[in-house]
């Protein structure tokens, strides 16, 4: 499943005895693969891959098979209430992105690509038994730091009840073989907290040494066939 086109919570009857099924850990979190490591402050909490499933297709009711690494979640917020929100974590290693087009991307033009692509998804989704999702526009427009190779933007949906549009936060970290993918699932109600807490999470979030972007060894190692237009389009080049 595309972990870009996940829907926000809903309130659920079994909501207290999943709650309590989860088992949160906090502090320096190393993933599952290794590769990186997420240095939590105190007021975020991380989840296993496990655990991010159960939350997602038991609690958010989203389509099953999700790949993560583990979700990060506010440490004051019921995951499963009206206001909760999560920051799903995963990585797609398809080599070494080149940031060569950091400058040059048309985002109005990849906007409209993009909105393209998602009524396409809508067609699957609602096939299905689940509700289109549909693109709005940019909440933030992507920008990207070449110095620490972070890159960020956010997009709108909106979704089958009226006025509860969702929102998903994109945060990229360019790795050595590939790319750290932090995706932060909310409705449009959060976006100030979300847009106030993400660079929290932007910052705390590396790859562990010999994985950075800066260890690129190019006799050896795998370039991808794409570069940050495409990050941001979903991976499609």
């Amino acid at each position: 499943a595309n972990a870009n086109e996940t829907a926000a919570p809903a309130a659920d009857d079994g909501a207290a005895a999943l709650l309590a099924s989860f088992k949160f850990e906090t502090g320096k979190i190393t993933l599952p693969n290794g590769v990186a490591t997420l240095d939590l402050p105190a007021n975020f909490r991380y989840l296993s891959p496990t655990d991010t499933e159960k939350l997602l297709v038991d609690g958010w009711g989203n389509p099953p098979g999700n790949e993560t690494l583990g979700m990060i979640i506010p440490t004051e917020t019921n995951p499963l209430s009206e206001t909760g929100w999560g920051v799903i974590v995963s990585y797609t290693e398809d080599g070494h992105v080149k940031d060569e087009d950091a400058d040059k991307i048309d985002y109005s033009s990849l906007l409209k690509d993009m909105k393209e692509a998602s009524e396409e998804e809508n067609k699957e989704r609602v096939k299905q038994g689940y509700s289109a999702m549909h693109l709005v526009g940019w909440a933030e427009p992507p920008s990207y730091d070449k110095q620490t190779r972070k890159m960020f933007w956010a997009k709108e949906f909106s979704g089958a009840v009226a006025g509860e549009n969702s929102l998903n936060y994109n945060i990229r970290v360019l790795g050595r073989k590939g790319v750290l993918v932090l995706n932060a699932v909310a409705s449009m109600k959060q976006i100030s907290q979300i847009k106030n807490e993400m660079p929290a999470i932007l910052a705390v979030t590396e790859f562990t040494q010999g994985n950075r972007y800066a260890d690129f060894d190019s006799s050896s190692d795998h370039v991808a066939e794409y570069g940050l237009a495409a990050l941001v389009a979903g991976g499609v080049a």
